[in-house]
């Protein structure tokens, strides 16, 4: 059985950090359309969750982002109810700094898949993300985006959102 220090420092257990384009959250204010966000990961080890950061490579209007963790079926690709959810209040000065979002104390399971989603209301903020080429899919999990028109979105092995997961174990 494996047991959890609280005292321990949390550490990045999955960084993918590579950052040339924007993936945009939120909507413009002449634009009715909510735009979301995301990302799935298989979890490389097991431990507690400290934190999630994402990469803000511009804030357009400030405003609330949300952030919810979801546990996620790779294979149908479905999205299982929110385990923890975390609202971050972003403004101009944050442009090009990593948005740190604490979620409550949850523990996550070696080897097994989860996803978050960013949504925004009130704001507008473009996330650092990376595209590689075809030959190069990223193997850890998929980017998801959607919008207010398309709940479902569509999920890209070939783009990732520039995100940290930091645990402690």
């Amino acid at each position: 059985m494996d047991t959890f220090n609280p005292g321990s420092p949390a550490r990045p257990v999955l960084t993918q950090a590579e950052n040339n384009t924007t993936l945009w959250i939120g909507h413009l204010q002449t634009d009715p359309t909510d735009h979301f966000g995301g990302q799935t990961f298989t979890c490389p080890d097991q431990g507690q969750l400290d934190n999630i950061q994402l990469f803000a490579s511009a804030v357009q209007y400030p405003g609330n982002i949300q952030l919810s963790l979801h546990e996620f079926d790779p294979v149908n690709k479905t999205w299982g109810p929110a385990l923890g959810q975390c609202t971050m209040a972003i403004q101009k000065e944050d442009t090009h700094k990593w948005i740190r979002f604490a979620l409550p104390t949850l523990n996550l399971k070696k080897m097994s898949t989860y996803a978050f989603r960013v949504t925004a209301t009130d704001a507008l903020v473009g996330f650092g993300e990376a595209a590689c080429d075809n030959k190069h899919p990223f193997t850890f999990g998929h980017e998801w985006n959607a919008d207010s028109t398309n709940q479902k979105g569509h999920f890209y092995s070939y783009f990732s959102l520039a995100f940290k997961v930091e645990m402690r174990a």
